[in-house]
C-alpha cells in the first residue's frame, strides 16, 4: 500500500511518497533520491523498505526548483535535465527538508520507533549530511557524490552509519573514494564497503549500470543494518 502525503514547511508544502509496510505502527526510513527525483526506481526502492517492515517516505527533493520530477537515465534529454536540477540544487536547504520528513514521520500513526535514512547518489551525500546534521538514528549512504567535500563533518556523526562505494565509479575517482576512507577510518560508528569492477549506481534498479550481485550483496548489509539498529 502507498500514498502520497503533502508534508508543510515554513517555505512551502512538498509531497512525499509513502509505502506502508504489512504491519504498523513500524520504524521508518526516510528514502532519498538521486537526480532524477520520485521516479519508478524511488518507488521501487520505497516499496522494497515496505515489505521489510518499514514505513518507506521518500520526499520531493527538487520541489523547490520543480515540484514532482520524474526522470529516467535512458535518454540525454533526461541525463541533461537531471544534472541542471543537481546543479541548482540547494544542500542546506535540501537536509533542512529531510529534517522536516523526519519530523513528519514522526508524527504519522503508522510509525513508531526509530528512523533510518538511505540515500542513492546525491541522495548518499544528503544521507550523509543527514548522519551529521539531524536526529535520525541511523543511515546508510550508497555512493554518495561529493562526500569527500564534507568530511569536515565526520566528528558530527555519532549514530550508525553505513557507506557503499563503487571502486569504478565515474563520478567518485579514486582520490574522492580514499579521502572519504581515511575520514571515517578508526570511527567505530561509521563502516564502509567498496565494490570491485562496479559502476556508479550499480544498486539502481533497472539502471545502465545494475549490477545484480553487488546490488544484492549491498542491500543485504543495509538490511541487516537498519534490523540491527532500527527495530
Amino acid at each position: 500500500m502507498s500514498d502520497m502525503l503533502s508534508i508543510s514547511t515554513p517555505d512551502g508544502d512538498f509531497d512525499a511518497y509513502v509505502a506502508y509496510p504489512a504491519q504498523t505502527p513500524a520504524p521508518a526510513v526516510i528514502v532519498l533520491q538521486e537526480i532524477f527525483g520520485i521516479n519508478a526506481d524511488m518507488r521501487e526502492t520505497s516499496d522494497a523498505y515496505a515489505r521489510q517492515g518499514y514505513v518507506a517516505l521518500c520526499p520531493d527533493l527538487f520541489w523547490r526548483l520543480e515540484p514532482n520530477v520524474n526522470l529516467t537515465d535512458r535518454t540525454e534529454g533526461e541525463w541533461q535535465q537531471a544534472m541542471k536540477y543537481y546543479n541548482a540544487f540547494d544542500l542546506n536547504t535540501g537536509v533542512e527538508d529531510i529534517a522536516a520528513t523526519i519530523g513528519f514521520a514522526r508524527g504519522l500513526q503508522q510509525v513508531q520507533g526509530k528512523i533510518g535514512s538511505v540515500g542513492f547518489c546525491l541522495g548518499g551525500l544528503l544521507s550523509f549530511l543527514t548522519a551529521a546534521r539531524t536526529d535520525v538514528d541511523a543511515s546508510v549512504s550508497y555512493y554518495g557524490g561529493g562526500t569527500d567535500q564534507h568530511v569536515g563533518e565526520v566528528p558530527n556523526i555519532k549514530i550508525p552509519l553505513l557507506i557503499h562505494l563503487a571502486e569504478e565509479d565515474e563520478f567518485i575517482n579514486a582520490d574522492a573514494r580514499n579521502r572519504v576512507l581515511s575520514a571515517i577510518k578508526g570511527r567505530g560508528n561509521i563502516e564502509a564497503y567498496t565494490y570491485p569492477g562496479c559502476h556508479h549506481a550499480f544498486a539502481r534498479n533497472h539502471g545502465a549500470h545494475y549490477d545484480a550481485a553487488a546490488a544484492k550483496l549491498a542491500n543485504d548489509r543495509t538490511a541487516d543494518f537498519f534490523e540491527k539498529h532500527l527495530k
